[in-house]
């Protein structure tokens, strides 16, 4: 589990200590959260390879904080929580979960589950390694995968937010997305009231994605609702090998 990114998502310190001495003994690198909000942030910040979610937490509980989680991607997520019953193993699950660990937990059970979530994602990482998603017409290239967008060839220089919401524009090709998802998604819960952040950054990716930013033809306003990405030819595709 060497150098493997752990997130762990917990507001009982006692239970944050336990998990964080656990899995750095294992090799990997862990980071903290006490609650939802701020498990979101640093999920958006650090790409972690692997969630630990307690439910039970103040500001937004487990289930919000790994629906929110699954709209972003689909990272192994697995529930800690003193709840057992049935009916909240599926909600769970259906929600997106890979697994569900109850407390009391033994770390050696718990780093066995945590191994096993990350081996069956490879098989799946392996069957798209020969493939790439994202978009390309004749002049835009996104490569989502490897978070590269070239125009006319050349790499194009996009700041880390710039890079976040373009991906999830291209994610979401064709569908209307309100301002309330983009800084949701984007930035994160606690910028859900700001609007105007997200006219500048559209303003921004305009003037380096678009031939003419006042007449844009790939980030087309929805007046009054929010924004689309508007494919021009191949829309969402598989990509060839590109050479930075």
């Amino acid at each position: 589990m060497k150098d493997i990114k752990v997130l762990t998502i917990e507001d009982d310190p006692i239970i944050q200590r336990l998990l964080e001495m656990t899995f750095r003994a294992e090799g990997a690198i862990v980071f903290g959260a006490q609650h939802g909000v701020e498990g979101l942030h640093r999920f958006i910040e650090l790409r972690p390879d692997v969630v630990l979610l307690d439910i039970a937490m103040p500001e937004m509980d487990g289930w919000e904080t790994l629906r929110r989680i699954r709209m972003l991607a689909q990272t192994p997520v697995i529930i800690l929580t003193v709840h057992a019953q049935d009916h909240e193993i599926v909600q769970g699950l259906t929600l997106g979960a890979d697994d569900y660990v109850t407390k009391p937990f033994s770390p050696e059970v718990l780093v066995a589950r945590v191994r096993s979530v990350l081996r069956r994602r490879r098989p799946a990482e392996a069957a798209a390694a020969g493939r790439r998603t994202g978009y390309q017409d004749e002049r835009l290239l996104i490569d989502l995968e490897e978070h590269r967008v070239y125009v006319d060839g050349a790499p194009l220089k996009l700041t880390g937010t710039e890079l976040r919401l373009l991906e999830y524009l291209v994610g979401n090709v064709g569908r209307v997305l309100t301002f309330r998802q983009i800084l949701e998604n984007v930035w994160g819960w606690s910028q859900q009231d700001e609007p105007e952040q997200v006219r500048l950054y559209i303003w921004r990716l305009r003037q380096k994605l678009e031939l003419d930013p006042r007449n844009p033809q790939y980030i087309v306003t929805e007046y009054g609702v929010g924004y689309r990405f508007e494919p021009r030819m191949t829309g969402v595709a598989s990509l060839p090998q590109v050479t930075p």
